[in-house]
Parts: structure tokens; sequence; C-alpha cells
């Protein structure tokens, strides 16, 4: 059956979609870009309109992934949960997510390189925790791998890092509490004990350098 199109209506709210009147009724909303090519009384199928349909919810699903992506890097499945999340079926999904990593707006590879790097530079952590968090944000395991083999600085001076930043904190303090403090923040990063130890013990030496007192811990002030 044909429907004539008798109106074409860029919407008030929102000027990039157009309100599509057929035979004198409101019908449905388009996208701008799909919306482009029809004109008042040109006539459309009921499989035209289907098709008109399925490309704006393309269209739709495209720019909201579009927009999430230009705001801040983010992984292929971050994206997919984002749309679901609004009721976006699967196909479409699908589509969006190879459409963008055709043009390279999402990229896994570089976004688990990314991630390494940025938490190696202003937040440091442990290897284990790298992978947790890349795991979480739906990281395929060889592409973890690949991006902690070619970006993971040392641990140990990443650690070192870390507590370099946070003893600013706690530089007033006596020892045995800022050993206590400062080796829970670094386990909290996810670095392992034999780490953590002597990043402890050097920060603390280095702190004390031009003091009066000792600058190492023994083994019997080392915490459980």
């Amino acid at each position: 059956m044909a429907h004539k199109i008798t109106a074409l209506k860029v919407q008030s709210r929102n000027p990039q979609r157009v309100n599509v009147y057929l035979d004198g009724e409101f019908a449905f909303g388009l996208s701008r870009l799909v919306a482009a090519w029809l004109q008042e009384g040109q006539e459309l199928n009921d499989e035209k309109i289907a098709t008109l349909k399925a490309e704006d919810a393309h269209e739709v699903a495209y720019q909201r992934a579009l927009n999430l992506v230009v705001r801040r890097m983010r992984s292929g499945a971050k994206i997919q949960e984002n749309l679901r999340r609004h009721g976006i079926s699967e196909e479409v999904i699908a589509s969006v997510v190879e459409r963008l990593e055709r043009s390279g707006m999402i990229d896994d590879k570089l976004f688990a390189q990314a991630w390494v790097e940025n938490r190696a530079e202003f937040r440091p952590r442990s290897k284990r925790a790298l992978v947790y968090e890349l795991r979480q944000r739906g990281i395929a395991e060889d592409v973890i791998d690949q991006a902690l083999t070619e970006n993971m600085p040392d641990e140990a001076e990443l650690a070192y890092q870390a507590a370099l930043k946070y003893s600013r904190k706690l530089n007033k303090l006596e020892r045995l509490e800022f050993r206590r403090k400062l080796s829970g923040h670094l386990a909290r990063r996810g670095f392992s004990y034999d780490i953590v130890i002597p990043v402890v013990d050097r920060v603390w030496a280095e702190l004390r350098s031009n003091g009066p007192t000792g600058n190492t811990l023994t083994d019997s002030e080392v915490l459980p």
C-alpha cells in the first residue's frame, strides 16, 4: 500500500530530526540524514517505510555511540553496553560497532595501550590491577597481554612512583604509622607484599635522609 508524503517538518526540539507526515497525518520521525532524499508528494510503500525506519534506528544508535567516543576513548564492549541500556537491538549494535571499528573510532588495542600508559603516568598500579581493569572494560585477553608486554613499565618502579606521590600526605607520621598507611595504599593498587616492603623502606629513607633518625625499618617492625 502506497502512502503520500504530505509534509516534512523539522522538529522544534531537535533540529537534527524531521517529522514525516503521510496522507495528512504524522507518521514517524527520521534523522535529517535519513530523510535527506525525501520530498513532499513522494509516495512510500510499506517496504520503503520499514527500510527508512531501520536506517533511522541505525543512525540514531551510531550518533549516540559516536558522541560517546568523541568525549573520551572507550572500548567496544562499553559502547555495546551503553547501547543495550537504551534498548537498541543486537543487530543494530553489531552494525554500529563494526562501522566505528572500520573508521578507527573504536580500537581496543589502542584503548588498552592508552589505558596502561595513562595509569603508569598518573595513577600507577600493579599488573594484576591493570588486568582486572581492562577485563572489566571488555578487552580480550590477548589484547591485554600485548598492551602490558609492550607498555608496562617495571612494576617496582610503578610502586615507587605511587608511593612517592602518596607519601606527601604522610610525611608527618611516625615510622610505623607511615609504614602501615603507605603499605595499605600500595596493596589497594594491587602491588604484592614483596614489592611493597622495599618500596616503603626506600621512600621512608628518602624522606628522612636529612633527619637524625635511621633510614630503614628492621625486620621486627614489618607489619603483616
